[in-house]
């Protein structure tokens, strides 16, 4: 199953036993695509992890799996995996949550517009195909959150229909089979096709998979150990490392971001109450609750600085700055109210809260500072 996120990677699955591209003879597959399958197959038959979702094809366990996948390691997925389906064991279940639960559910995993087309996604199955996950890659594509890879994914491993399904892995190692430096998403399709098995549809993706995830790694592949290692082109130009190329990155600009812990009424006979507000449940950490940027405050309130928190985002790079401030009970404090719902919270209720990873290390900073007066 994918390990690496996002939507934006991924047709007739019968091996025709045809080349690739015929046009351009280097572009043809280095061997007989029966020969290749058999080769894997029998590879991850031996050597297939015992991951969690394995143990079930049920079409909603492999959708959520997928799905937390993307960009994501498994190591770091099973207890997430686990813990959601204590939570949301079936799509009934999760179409009937509201979205603070699924979020919260989520916290940690990052790129949460995952968790909220998921929610949305066990909707539109409910009201749309009567509480069942289409077969058709088609339909499933019409799901929200589901793309040309997770339908393939599902597809293939669901429902044994013969689809590719390439995500960053499938990419890495069909590029160094054939020796592709560049290999264009139309060139990945059509060869993950040619090469899908009809009979072991599913299993075939996941092999194929699992081999860029434990072998055929970015760095230091254990070329002796791969299936395909004999027929692999770019072992034999001692090429393996430098393929596929990598592409340009652009630069990650660095944000710095303000913002304010208000704490009221911390004193001995009562515990404090936390400002927090709602962010709109578009755009990032959509529907996340967080402290506050901008806060219109009392004169005389002063604030603490904490310790910086920095995070890497998809895109650029932030750095929070946030400040503990104090206030008396009665005080008035106003947010811009554009900014999104707020809420003044004990710190146990904080904690229950669906946080990003940043919030809640400022939220840690924060009652730190309290404990100590």
């Amino acid at each position: 199953m994918a390990g690496s996120e996002g939507e934006d990677r991924r047709k007739d699955g019968a091996d025709s036993g045809a080349d690739v591209e015929r046009p351009a003879r280097d572009r043809r597959l280095p061997a007989p695509p029966a020969d290749l399958r058999d080769a894997l197959l029998a590879h991850y038959d031996r050597h297939a992890r015992p991951l969690p979702w394995r143990a079930d094809t049920d079409p909603y366990r492999v959708w959520v799996s997928e799905v937390m996948l993307q960009q994501t390691r498994v190591e770091t997925v099973v207890p997430y995996y686990q813990a959601w389906m204590r939570r949301f064991p079936t799509l009934e279940t999760l179409a009937d949550a509201p979205e603070e639960a699924v979020l919260k559910a989520w916290e940690g995993l990052g790129y949460y517009r995952r968790a909220r087309n998921l929610a949305r996604g066990a909707r539109v199955v409910r009201e749309r195909f009567g509480g069942r996950l289409p077969a058709d890659v088609g339909d499933l594509r019409s799901i929200p959150g589901v793309g040309e890879y997770t339908a393939g994914a599902v597809a293939s491993i669901a429902f044994g229909r013969p689809e590719p399904a390439v995500d960053g892995n499938v990419r890495r190692v069909l590029a160094r089979l054939c020796d592709r430096p560049e290999p264009t998403a139309g060139w990945l399709r059509d060869t993950a096709s040619t090469l899908v098995c009809p009979e072991r549809p599913g299993d075939f993706n996941q092999a194929l998979m699992e081999l860029g995830a434990t072998l055929c790694t970015p760095r230091r592949p254990a070329c002796g150990d791969c299936p395909w290692s004999g027929w692999c082109r770019a072992r034999a130009a001692g090429t393996q490392e430098a393929r596929p190329l990598p592409g340009r990155r652009a630069p990650v600009p660095l944000r710095r971001i303000d913002c304010v812990v208000v704490v009221r009424g911390a004193n001995h006979r009562s515990a404090p109450r936390l400002l927090v507000r709602r962010r709109s449940t578009e755009g990032l950490l959509g529907g996340l609750w967080e402290f506050p940027e901008r806060v219109a405050l009392p004169g005389i309130a002063r604030g603490v600085p904490l310790d910086p928190v920095r995070h890497t985002f998809t895109h650029f790079r932030a750095e929070y700055r946030p400040a503990l401030v104090r206030v008396e009970p009665g005080a008035e404090v106003a947010v811009d109210a554009a900014a999104g719902p707020t809420r003044w919270v004990t710190p146990a209720a904080a904690a229950r809260l669906a946080l990003p990873v940043t919030q809640r290390r400022i939220l840690q900073a924060a009652l730190a500072v309290l404990t100590e007066g």
